[in-house]
């Protein structure tokens, strides 16, 4: 079994997208959105992983993903 692509689907076509969400409590009232993540997905089953985009600044997150 190969270790490369996307664990669901074997695929290797990925993308990737930031995306910004609220927490909870009065933050959630006041839309204030200061969970930031980068979402990263497989183009052909739409498998997805959220990293922490502060903890994942070292690295590719792409290696990551297709577990480089």
């Amino acid at each position: 079994m190969s270790s490369q692509g996307c664990i669901k689907c074997g695929s290797t076509d990925a993308g990737e997208k930031d995306v910004a969400m609220t927490g909870s409590g009065l933050s959630k009232m006041l839309d204030v959105q200061s969970n930031k993540f980068t979402v990263v997905f497989c183009k052909n089953c739409g498998y997805s992983e959220f990293y922490n985009k502060e903890a994942s600044k070292a690295g590719n997150i792409l290696d990551f993903f297709f577990g480089g």
